[in-house]
């Protein structure tokens, strides 16, 4: 007979490889880096957790011991990769990589237009 914990554990990891497919098109579909960056950490952040989260489950309801390297996991994950994709679109950014044609809104640039300005001003003082 099947328990309702092993209906969690399936429907974590189903969640986790839903949002593996997601990430996949979108780093097909998306444009540019900065587009793909954003699928790629945020996407895939929640894709591994969730399915690390169905292993916990699945490991503490068959078991009974309560695995504390799969949580050091998530936490890692979930601190580790948005940062990193961050870190990995300013530095694109830095170096001059375009944004697409369809982008709307550059809230770097108009960052650094308030930077030079206020540096400027400063300097007149």
């Amino acid at each position: 007979m099947i328990d309702i914990s092993e209906y969690f554990v399936v429907a974590f990891i189903l969640i986790g490889a839903f949002f593996g497919v997601v990430t996949a098109i979108g780093l097909i579909r998306l444009p540019d880096l900065y587009t793909r960056t954003h699928a790629a950490s945020k996407s895939a952040t929640l894709g591994v957790m969730s399915v690390l989260i169905g292993a916990l489950l699945f490991f503490f309801t068959e078991e009974g011991m309560f695995n504390s390297r799969i949580v050091l996991g998530i936490f890692f994950v979930l601190i580790t990769a948005p940062v990193g994709g961050h870190l990995i679109a300013r530095a694109a950014y830095n170096t001059g990589v375009k944004l697409a044609p369809e982008s709307i809104q550059d809230d770097l640039a108009k960052k650094e237009q308030f930077e030079a300005k206020k540096k400027k001003n400063s300097s007149r003082d």
